[in-house]
């Protein structure tokens, strides 16, 4: 039975991740998600629907549209691909509990804002405030971080980085931050809680400085307009929150904090 489980989680892990691939190429585009079948961007042919099996029909096809013959960017196994993971990773760590499901929830959230931010710097608000209400909403439910600290991270969330843009306007006199940035904090607060949202904060910084420094050596397009969206950094910084988070603050405050009294 736990086999069974365990594939139907990687399977239904591809199949979001193939509605992911919708939302990523759609939401940017103001493509309605209801609108007729997927179509191939080239030659614009509808596509059946044995080509729009998840990851299957990309390795069948060998990569290639099964009409015109161009060539499928690979970010659609990708996606699908890295959403399959961290189902199957997160059925095997918590099994069907409501870790499971929230952390699966958030993390194809996270999936999304993250190629959409990379490819026209902006977060859409049709993710992020529709976030902040389901986790305000779930966060009394039983083994939630409860109603008071998804309230607290909210504000911690957005407050924070909302002052750092503030600071960021003054000194660059010019937007430093984007709007959608401050509601992802916000969102990821609410979800995760305050404890938690410090320590994307700090991942994100991290991550952020190491990718854009090494970017920058190596991308002509980058070192000239000198723009790199922060989303992606603070979406990374955000699974990693959800997969180590406990770890490495219990471990910062037993061997930083506790030590010190």
């Amino acid at each position: 039975m736990e086999i069974i489980l365990l594939i139907f989680s990687g399977l239904f892990g591809l199949t979001i991740g193939s509605f992911l691939n919708v939302i990523i190429y759609r939401l940017p585009r103001k493509i309605k998600f209801t609108k007729d079948r997927s179509i191939c961007p080239n030659c614009s042919n509808q596509l059946k629907w044995y080509h729009n099996i998840p990851l299957f029909s990309y390795l069948f096809l060998k990569g290639r549209c099964g009409y015109c013959g161009q060539h499928i960017s690979f970010r659609y196994p990708l996606v699908e691909s890295i959403n399959c993971l961290f189902y199957l990773y997160y059925y095997y760590r918590f099994d069907l509990t409501f870790d499971f499901i929230i952390f699966s929830i958030l993390t194809s959230a996270l999936i999304v804002i993250f190629f959409i931010d990379l490819d026209y710097q902006i977060i859409p608000d049709l993710i992020t405030i529709p976030g902040m209400i389901i986790a305000i909403a779930v966060s009394w439910l039983p083994n939630a971080i409860g109603l008071i600290p998804s309230l607290i991270g909210l504000l911690v969330g957005g407050g924070s980085l909302y002052l750092i843009a503030l600071l960021g306007d003054f000194l660059f006199k010019k937007e430093s931050m984007g709007g959608g940035d401050i509601k992802l904090a916000a969102m990821l607060g609410a979800f995760l809680g305050w404890q938690k949202i410090i320590f994307i904060f700090m991942s994100s910084a991290v991550i952020g400085l190491v990718i854009s420094v090494f970017m920058m050596i190596y991308s002509k397009k980058l070192r000239k307009e000198r723009i790199v969206p922060f989303g992606p950094f603070i979406a990374l910084a955000a699974v990693l929150a959800i997969i180590y988070g406990d770890v490495i603050i219990n471990y910062y405050l037993e061997n930083f904090i506790y030590s010190l009294q």
